[in-house]
């Protein structure tokens, strides 16, 4: 995930407006007709996200009479670290703003407030994925969060949570859009992940900006310091703020992502049977676990990380070796699991996660990769590779396992995922185990094999 200093001024709207890509974007209209929607939603992580990414949307669907429900989720007290306010006070200030604001977009525009603490949407979210649920807007209704690729942690797990109840109700005739706050701050028109393909342009008529105009200048605690203090700072700087002042608003549209489907997709698969692949008592598959584990170049690790643990048995024979592990998998169930499977290991976390939008901080002596890369496609695996070798010691090892027989849900194959590992100029391939089902590689920073780095040779 992409990282940056929100106080900072970012990428100034001249950048933006100078490729000619933005104002030729396919309208909204093209995917949603406005006045075809029977109700909308707008979710959002902190106070002011919906009058930042959606004002406009919600103050044109309010002046047409469309029924409109905005969801603040946290309480938007962590947007001034070290603060000379008080937690207490900057939670009622911003649910003040938030009253005020979403008021001046449509008086009859319905505020919910859950006061979820702010940073915690990733821990809360099988609380709020439960809260979620009943307010889906239903056929003809829009669904509107934040942007999962937005590079903040709140964001992205509030659009998943999204995407995943839409996928799972499947309800024909809802639709669901995406709205970019920090993309506009840390982006760039020719950033990779900048989504053109899937970016639809919603001008907005001079009510409507005028409603969106006012209900930001509401957020004064985010707009303004607090006090003299550097802490109290404004969290809007008023070169991003400019961003939001542009007559227009831009919308990602698409699918529901490749990670949030395979998450729902995994949790079914793991309702359904608590072993899906029978990894227990599988001879192929206990003997490609003792291989993955016989490979490892070292007796002992101190941080280990796991990417796509399921229920935790390969995990299981990593720990001897571990001093601490962190497992990761985007399935709560297979998570679930995992954590009963493990809960005799203190030395062992489990959590759900989105290691290629989300990957843990702090440096890694080994990572674990089996049975996962294709599923992600190409440029988010990428994405997943850069941040592995990023975060891996100087002396670090990666091992990559993966199935070699075509399968439909498979986003690449083994020879891809392996092929995008030994390109990175940073790793070494040290071993390479390959048979008719499945290529096992180790790379590593360290170019040594085994025996040399054991003083063999």
């Amino acid at each position: 995930m992409v990282s940056f200093d929100g106080r900072a001024p970012g990428t100034p709207v001249e950048t933006w407006e100078a490729d000619p890509r933005l104002l030729a974007l396919p309208p909204l209209t093209d995917s949603v007709d406005p006045t075809g929607v029977t109700r909308l939603v707008v979710l959002a992580a902190h106070p002011d996200d919906e009058t930042l990414g959606a004002g406009g949307l919600i103050a044109d669907a309010a002046a047409r009479g469309v029924p409109v429900t905005v969801v603040v989720v946290t309480d938007g007290a962590a947007s001034h670290p070290g603060s000379t306010t008080s937690a207490e006070s900057l939670v009622a200030t911003r649910a003040e703003e938030a009253r005020v604001a979403v008021d001046l977009l449509g008086h009859d525009v319905e505020l919910v407030r859950w006061g979820i603490p702010d940073g915690t949407v990733r821990e809360a979210r099988a609380e709020i994925t439960e809260r979620v649920r009943p307010l889906l807007p239903g056929p003809g209704g829009l669904l509107v969060a934040p942007w999962r690729g937005d590079g903040h942690r709140d964001h992205r797990v509030l659009g998943e949570i999204a995407a995943q109840l839409l996928g799972e109700a499947e309800q024909a005739g809802t639709t669901m859009l995406e709205y970019p706050i920090w993309l506009w701050h840390w982006g760039s028109p020719d950033h990779p992940d900048v989504p053109w393909p899937s970016l639809r342009l919603s001008p907005l008529d001079a009510v409507a900006d005028a409603a969106k105009r006012s209900a930001l200048a509401a957020y004064v605690s985010q707009r303004r310091p607090l006090s003299s203090a550097p802490e109290d700072t404004p969290v809007l700087h008023p070169v991003f703020e400019r961003h939001f002042a542009r007559g227009r608003e831009v919308f990602v549209v698409g699918d529901a992502g490749t990670i949030v489907a395979t998450e729902a997709t995994f949790d079914r698969t793991h309702a359904r049977r608590a072993d899906p692949w029978r990894v227990t008592t599988r001879w192929y598959e206990r003997r490609k676990r003792a291989l993955t584990v016989a490979s490892l170049p070292r007796e002992r690790y101190g941080r280990v990380l796991e990417v796509g643990c399921s229920i935790g048995v390969l995990t299981g024979d990593l720990a001897p070796a571990a001093d601490r592990l962190l497992a990761l998998d985007v399935s709560s169930v297979a998570v679930q699991a995992a954590r009963e499977r493990l809960a005799h290991l203190p030395h062992v976390t489990v959590e759900q996660a989105d290691a290629a939008a989300d990957y843990p901080s702090g440096t890694f002596d080994l990572v674990v990769l089996s049975e996962v890369g294709y599923y992600l496609a190409p440029d988010a695996f990428g994405r997943l590779v850069d941040a592995i070798v990023d975060g891996l010691a100087d002396d670090g090892d990666v091992v990559a396992c993966h199935w070699t027989q075509p399968e439909g849900d498979f986003r690449q194959d083994a020879v891809d995922v392996h092929a995008r590992l030994g390109a990175d100029p940073r790793l070494h391939r040290v071993s390479h185990h390959v048979e008719d089902d499945f290529v096992l590689d180790v790379f590593s920073r360290d170019p040594r094999s085994v025996a040399r780095r054991t003083g063999l040779r």
